[in-house]
């Protein structure tokens, strides 16, 4: 569906202004498709950023400053967050041997069979990958990182 059909808006003032706005809508829509899947399972957003961020590292830990670097939402409060997933079984928290000020994460059996079920049913029910064919989905890509400079 075209932006201007999903909005009802026929006019914008410039070409980006249009982007803009049809990046906005994208984006929350597919939060809203991510949300469907992780909301009867019991995780939010920030906690899937921060367990698949943890699954990438092999088993090896990560302080929570690495984490936050990384992740896709800068603002979560990570002690917080790492507070729900430990007590769900998802995450360990032991203090790191190099630096003691320092807190290191890692991923558990628990959590990696949680993503084990998390991400089939995200591919099954993002549009957003069944509608672009590779080569579409790398310009766009290419395109997004022109965008933020």
């Amino acid at each position: 569906m075209k932006i201007e059909d999903a909005i009802k808006q026929k006019k914008f003032a410039a070409p980006q202004v249009k982007a803009w706005v049809n990046l906005i809508y994208t984006f929350n829509s597919l939060m809203d498709q991510i949300n469907q899947v992780l909301k009867p399972i019991g995780v939010t957003q920030q906690q899937y950023n921060v367990l698949r961020i943890l699954r990438g590292r092999d088993g090896q830990p990560a302080t929570c400053g690495e984490v936050k670097n990384v992740m896709m939402d800068k603002n979560p409060d990570l002690t917080r967050l790492s507070d729900r997933l430990v007590a769900k079984g998802l995450i360990k928290r032991t203090i790191n041997e190099k630096n003691r000020r320092e807190i290191d994460l890692v991923i558990t059996e628990e959590g990696l069979r949680l993503l084990d079920k998390i991400d089939p049913a995200l591919k099954a029910s993002s549009q957003f990958l069944h509608n672009l064919t590779d080569e579409e989905a790398e310009k766009l890509s290419d395109l997004l990182d022109k965008f933020r400079g």
